[in-house]
């Protein structure tokens, strides 16, 4: 081979290793990273975040599912933890966040906290010994709410507050503790947030604990909390439906410019298109999921609406109206 000819080859394989690293750099750009924190590995949220993953990984996006220990973490994390875009979060939790006008950084995250979806009503389950008949028999008993930071803690305070019902301790621990201490009988009741069936329940509780689920019928309760059930058989020795009320989980992303938006309204796009596969085979309460169920004051998120080719909303979240559940969260802001 002339010299003229092997400096050509070594031309040709440049050029070729070239064109090479050079498909092989936007593959690696079309390919997109994202992080979900959801709840702990227990519990609906948890399972939801790796159906996303399972969904999401078809199209060439990287979702990480980061467990957490609740819902007031999760907005703190999607704010400002790297690579964390999104978040599962209760309703209440919202209301609460937007109802703190006093903290700066709450305030911000209010004014720059934009929904995703909304997913699927979370029944607030209660467990407690056998003796204990519903709600209102929490009085003067030890209760454990979960831990401080977390949406169970949270809506288990407004229940208090709303229904003037005052157990004798507000015990706040996790609720993988909680269950240990209930079955212990060091306390009376927990209570957990979460879709049924929850992964805790099913798997940690049996007939021979003496538990039941315990129903929430109280009228101050239900008036502003929808009314909720929990099926038959759902949980041993739950021989009948379970009266509860409920709230609502939301997927929410903090406002974000740069590639994020597209990313984010990536995955919302793939999760509307393929709402029967996550139905198929994902958690169940992918079956009551609703990603069109209004939301009261806060507006879905614009790289969101455009991925889906809807008309932005033009109105900013604000609080919402008062009512006994919001002057709850005002006097627990007092406490």
């Amino acid at each position: 081979m002339t010299q003229g000819a092997s400096g050509m080859t070594r031309q040709l394989v440049a050029g070729c290793i070239g064109v090479l690293l050079l498909f092989t750099a936007t593959a690696v750009e079309s390919a997109g990273e994202l992080g979900i924190i959801t709840g702990g590995e227990k519990g609906t949220y948890y399972q939801f975040g790796l159906d996303l993953q399972r969904l999401v990984k078809q199209i060439g996006i990287e979702l990480s599912v980061y467990p957490s220990k609740g819902s007031i973490e999760n907005v703190y994390a999607v704010y400002q933890r790297p690579a964390t875009q999104m978040g599962i979060v209760q309703s209440d939790v919202l209301a609460f966040v937007a109802r703190v006008q006093s903290d700066p950084v709450l305030k911000r995250i209010a004014k720059k906290t934009k929904l995703v979806f909304p997913l699927y009503n979370e029944e607030v389950h209660l467990l407690g010994r056998r003796g204990i008949t519903d709600f209102d028999d929490l009085a003067d008993r030890r209760v454990a709410i979960g831990r401080e930071g977390s949406g169970t803690y949270l809506t288990a305070r407004l229940l208090f507050k709303v229904s003037e019902v005052s157990p004798r301790e507000m015990v706040p621990i996790d609720t993988d503790q909680a269950l240990a201490e209930l079955r212990a009988g060091r306390i009376d009741a927990m209570f957990y947030v979460a879709g049924y069936p929850v992964k805790l329940f099913t798997e940690g509780v049996s007939e021979a604990d003496g538990l039941a689920v315990i129903p929430i019928t109280n009228k101050s309760i239900t008036e502003f909390y929808p009314r909720a059930e929990i099926p038959a058989g759902t949980y041993a020795g739950q021989p009948n439906p379970v009266a509860t009320v409920a709230v609502k989980a939301t997927l929410i992303s903090f406002d974000f410019r740069r590639r994020d938006c597209d990313l984010v309204g990536q995955l919302a796009q793939t999760v509307s298109t393929n709402l029967p596969w996550l139905v198929k085979n994902g958690h169940p309460k992918w079956k009551s999921v609703d990603l069109d169920a209004p939301l009261k004051g806060w507006e879905q998120y614009d790289c969101v609406t455009r991925a889906l080719g809807r008309k932005s909303a033009s109105t900013a979240p604000k609080p919402p109206g008062d009512n006994p559940v919001m002057d709850a969260i005002r006097e627990m802001l007092n406490d």
